[in-house]
Formats: C-alpha cells, structure tokens, sequence
C-alpha cells in the first residue's frame, strides 16, 4: 500500500513506516491506550460484557431489518442487564459492548454529505467495543487513535456514515473532543456496484502492471462512476 500510494506521488509526514511525535503507529503496538479507555468506560457503566455466540446474533440478524449488507447487525439485548462489569479487571474472554441510549437521535453535520442524523436503538444497537478475543474492536480504537494524535479531520468512505454516530457516542463518553468529518461518496462501477478490496482488476497494483502511469490513474479515478 505504501508502495502504491508513494508510485501516485502521495507524501506523508508521520506514520508507521516514517515515525513520528504520535507513535507507535500500528494499532498492534497501542494497547495501554486503548485498555485505559477500556477502563474508563467500564467504570462510568457505559459498557457491559457478553457472552452472546455468533449463533445466537446470525439468529437475531435474521430478523428483518434495514442494516447495511455490511453493517454490524442491532444487537438483540440478550446481555443488555448484566451489572457484573466491575468484576472484570480485563477484557478478554467476553465481548464488550456500548450500551446505546435508546431513541436518542444522533445528529452531525458531515463537510461533505451535510446534515447527518442516526437513532440509536433503531438505525443501530449496542455495539462491540472489546472483542473476546482481547482485540479492541474498530469503533473504539479509532476514537482512541484520533484523540491520542489530536486528529481535528476525518475523512473516509459514505459507508462509515453509521459508524460515525457511534462514534460520537463514544467521544462523549470519554469527554474526548469532537473532531470534523468529512465522507466521500464511493467509487462504483459502471452498474452502481462500489468497488472492494476483491475487485483485483482495477486495484492499483494491477493498472501498473497493465503499464499505466500515475497520471492516468489519477485521471481515470475522476472519471469512474460514483
């Protein structure tokens, strides 16, 4: 990817390949972060653990509902009382997650795309911040990573618009500053499907292969339908 991104003629000042005054980089090495947020959820009551199995939410996820192919499914609350989050002085070994407040709109105004506005319980449900695996799941470690680097702009795909509500719930419970956001609409293909990591043919990697230059590329990812 640094290859690629370097071969179009992007440049950047930190980061895991380059350093910087933020670092480590890589999310692998930034546990005590997001432990000690992790913690503070845990103590303010704001998270609870699971023990829900993957069945029991492919069951649930069955339901009809109208969640993104993509999209984390609404958690049905089959964990939603627990009160033992004291008990626990690590994560592992249970899923965590955000108890929502339900029904409350979550409103942003995205720099790109406008007024934005989510309701929690309905669009979407008690989300994963913990996975039982020890791996903080994205929806926390991005918060995390954007407060830590004192990030004040994010910019990402329309298909995190959701998460960014999420997002916000977390900001607030963590008393973080709310940085901008800004969210482009996807490139897609002719027939309006967006295109994916499995969309090898047109990747970067292989458009060099087939001998076309920088420019073009960068000319051509104007003209692809969005």
């Amino acid at each position: 990817m640094f290859e690629d991104l370097r071969w179009l003629g992007i440049r950047w000042t930190e980061g895991p390949d380059c350093g910087g005054p933020y670092g480590p980089y890589a999310q692998s090495q930034r546990r005590t972060f997001y432990l000690e947020a992790w913690q503070r959820l845990r103590d303010a009551g704001v998270i609870y653990p699971c023990t829900c199995s993957r069945k029991d939410l492919a069951q649930a996820a069955a339901a009809p509902n109208d969640n993104d192919d993509n999209d984390e499914p609404v958690y049905p609350g089959r964990c939603r009382g627990r009160t033992d989050a004291g008990n626990f002085a690590q994560p592992a070994g249970v899923n965590w997650r955000f108890r929502v407040p339900d029904g409350e709109a979550i409103s942003f105004t995205d720099l790109n795309l406008g007024a934005q506005r989510y309701v929690a319980g309905n669009d979407f449900g008690d989300f994963l911040v913990w996975r039982r695996d020890d791996v903080p799941a994205y929806q926390l470690a991005v918060v995390v990573d954007d407060q830590a680097m004192k990030i004040t702009e994010v910019v990402r795909g329309a298909d995190l618009l959701k998460s960014t509500a999420r997002q916000l719930l977390l900001i607030r419970a963590l008393a973080y500053p709310t940085p901008d956001y800004f969210h482009c609409e996807l490139v897609r293909d002719a027939s309006g499907v967006r295109l994916a990591k499995r969309h090898d043919a047109l990747s970067i990697r292989h458009l060099r292969e087939r001998g076309m230059s920088a420019a073009q590329v960068l000319a051509s990812s104007t003209s692809v339908s969005c």
